[in-house]
């Protein structure tokens, strides 16, 4: 009866909680906090659920000591938690420069008064050189406490502690002459929940290498050789004639330019602006940068073009009449008519369509007048180097010969160009190269820099690892009892490795920082993780080497197919933090081995369809088990360094942010399996590879949903 009580009291949480994700997307994140993270039944029912499961625990009478240490964790976890809840104070304080403030406005809207007093001495934004790409926020804070005084700094990742009292920086005013920090104290509930995520680390370790624990019996398997003997084998049975000459059209793409609060090679920009429009970084015989420069100095030819794709097709033009279509005054821009008529599939799509090509010409209307190309630098007394475009307004300070010179030089190279005189354009580019040089050197990337982006440009790495990767998983599946074809695949399997690592590499080499800061690279490094993994332990596991194919085959092809953002971009102020990369990296470890899982059970049951094989399905679900007790202590460990790393950059390390919430819920799914022995269900191999399938969707919606639908704090990782 009490272990009924407890199933339906942990279901009763992860449905709640899961629940609860979308209705803050519906009615706000203040909604949910009110009604139920912040609400009174919601801290009993985890008061309950833990109430019932200590009295479980003990009832059992569990003698292992790296077991108790795990199961109190969680428990002091949540005690701190609860005392955060019921003791902790927040609150905002604004202020304004060179104004004292000694009382801060707590989360009732009472004032309190602070054991001291701030005074704003200045705020200031920290830039990227060259861009407006801010890489940090900073207050100087005068605390004067009685008669000492002392200057502090405040920024991003960087907290002011005075007792059991913080001060983070939460926001700053429009004219950059005030900001608004957030209080937090918490003596009690910090130190308590810091306690209970130290013994869960220890503790999952200890689960790892625990000589009588479970995860090392697993290791100690004679089974294993019996991987060696499986049979898969039997269950498989119109053309632009304008634009530059391709070697003048690369000497453009060599010169800078700000894209993405970044400076970058043009080259950069050429390849996103022909990906926007045509769905690819080419059209036809044209690259990237010919077709920017025919839309620049040609660009009534190109508009003529069959170039612009809409999300159900290619844009067509003069053929007739179809069902639905579009008047051409829906697409008249600066005197370009696509044509009398623009075809649309559907009528449902009509709308979507419109909009999709209104942003691509306004896309191709910024490029002809030069508006999102700031090409030409100027250094400002002091050292500070910003570019400016030559169609916007340049500096007052600016010498009005550079001006012009500024503002002529790409009309110029127009008319030169559309003369034929590509000699005289490639003499220009070069004097605006070194114009670039002269005056934005500081702001400029390396040659390093320059050189990975230069190969990164031209290597489609996701693209050809996926199609790679998921052929030779395929192969690898009729070679499988072929011994002599071992050696074969896993030097393809390291060649696959070795070149996701170098695309990762020069990624990190073009933006300075760990490449993790969006999906795109995210779904890149987990694919890394599922190849070392795959590597690391073929000589055991002969299967790992088609599950590592596949599974990484599968994940870049997501970030092919799903049309994430691949551009390199400057990292966030608050994700500057060592923390993150550590987060990050733990926490893809553990879903890579959740990946490698999902993917063995659905090998299983796909096998089941075709020929029941019992020992097989023993096997599969030992495998499976081999994987878990490192996810799980990998994802354990994840969310523990996310903890400190909130607690870090926003005062609380635990903020019921959708990301956060369902991570927790992952983690309480995949932990049921652990307890196979008090679940005789799980003994059955159907049983336990369909709740394997099941749980991956938690990984799913933790890793996709959240990003691109139910949104929140982590919606850009």
């Amino acid at each position: 009866m009490v272990k009924k009580i407890i199933v339906v009291l942990y279901v009763s949480l992860i449905v709640v909680m899961g629940g609860a994700t979308f209705l803050e997307k519906y009615n706000g994140t203040e909604y949910v906090s009110e009604t139920i993270y912040g609400s009174w039944w919601f801290s009993l029912l985890w008061a309950v659920a833990v109430a019932f499961g200590v009295f479980w625990f003990l009832r059992q009478r569990v003698r292992r000591v790296s077991t108790i240490c795990l199961h109190m964790s969680f428990v002091i976890i949540l005690a701190g938690a609860f005392a955060t809840h019921m003791l902790a104070e927040r609150g905002i304080v604004p202020l304004r420069e060179n104004e004292v403030s000694e009382k801060y406005i707590s989360e009732s809207g009472q004032e309190k008064n602070f054991p001291f007093k701030l005074l704003l001495k200045q705020f200031s934004v920290i830039y990227h050189k060259g861009t407006t790409a801010p890489e940090d926020y900073v207050s100087d804070i005068m605390i004067m406490d009685g008669s000492s005084e002392r200057l502090v700094r405040i920024s991003m990742n960087h907290i002011y502690q005075h007792g059991a009292m913080r001060l983070y920086l939460k926001n700053y005013d429009e004219d950059l002459h005030g900001v608004m920090l957030s209080v937090n104290s918490d003596p009690i509930g910090i130190p308590l929940t810091y306690v209970g995520y130290a013994l869960l680390f220890f503790s999952l370790l200890w689960m790892l290498v625990d000589k009588n624990g479970s995860y090392r019996k697993l290791l100690r398997g004679s089974r294993m050789l019996l991987l060696l003997t499986l049979w898969l084998v039997p269950w498989f049975g119109m053309t632009a004639q304008h634009t530059l000459p391709r070697q003048t059209a690369d000497e453009l793409g060599r010169l800078f330019v700000v894209y993405n609060d970044r400076v970058c090679p043009m080259e950069t920009f050429a390849r996103d602006f022909t990906k926007k429009l045509y769905g690819k970084p080419s059209y036809k015989d044209f690259s990237a940068c010919q077709v920017m420069a025919g839309f620049m100095f040609w660009g009534k030819e190109w508009m003529a073009q069959p170039v612009l794709k809409i999300k159900q097709g290619v844009l067509r033009t003069q053929l007739g009449l179809p069902k639905y279509v579009a008047p051409v005054s829906f697409f008249k821009t600066e005197g370009y008519i696509l044509g009398p008529y623009v075809q649309m599939d559907t009528k449902d799509k009509f709308h979507e369509q419109v909009m999709d090509i209104d942003d691509k010409l306004m896309l191709i209307m910024q490029v002809q007048h030069m508006e999102p190309l700031s090409m030409f630098p100027y250094a400002f007394k002091g050292g500070a180097v910003k570019w400016f475009s030559p169609a916007g307004e340049l500096p007052p300070e600016m010498p009005e010969e550079q001006k012009k010179y500024v503002q002529e030089i790409i009309p110029l190279i127009g008319k030169y160009a559309v003369q034929g005189e590509f000699k005289v354009v490639d003499e220009a580019l070069g004097k605006i190269r070194k114009y670039q040089y002269r005056y934005g050197a500081a702001s400029l990337p390396s040659a390093l820099q320059v050189w990975a982006e230069n190969v990164y440009n031209r290597i489609p790495f996701a693209t050809i690892l996926f199609m790679a990767n998921l052929t030779l998983a395929l192969l690898s599946l009729f070679f499988l009892s072929r011994r002599r074809w071992d050696c074969i695949f896993t030097l393809l399997m390291f060649l696959s490795f070795a070149a996701l690592t170098f695309c990762l590499a020069l990624r990190w080499i073009i933006s300075g920082t760990v490449p993790m800061n969006n999906g795109y690279e995210t779904t890149l490094v987990m694919a890394w993780f599922v190849l070392l993994l795959s590597l690391l332990m073929y000589r055991r596991l002969r299967l790992m080497i088609t599950f590592g194919f596949l599974m990484s085959g599968f994940m870049l092809l997501v970030s092919h197919i799903g049309q994430m953002n691949p551009a390199i971009t400057h990292r966030m102020p608050v994700l500057n933090s060592p923390l993150l990369s550590t987060h990050v990296s733990i926490i893809m470890i553990a879903y890579a081995l959740l990946a490698l899982m999902f993917i063995v059970s659905l090998a299983c049951l796909v096998i089941r369809c075709f020929k029941r094989n019992p020992a097989l399905e023993e096997q599969l679900i030992w495998l499976n088990c081999i994987f878990l007790y490192p996810a799980m202590a990998f994802l354990g460990i994840g969310i523990f360094v996310g903890a400190i790393w909130a607690n870090v950059s926003w005062g609380t390390y635990w903020g019921w942010d959708p990301k956060e919430v369902w991570a927790l819920i992952t983690f309480m799914v995949y932990a049921v399996p652990l307890h196979r022995q008090s679940f005789p269900c799980f003994q059955k191999p159907l049983c336990f590879h369909l709740y394997m399938i099941l749980a991956f969707s938690t990984v799913l919606m933790t890793y996709f949903g959240v990003n691109y639908f139910l949104g929140g704090m982590h919606s850009y990782a």
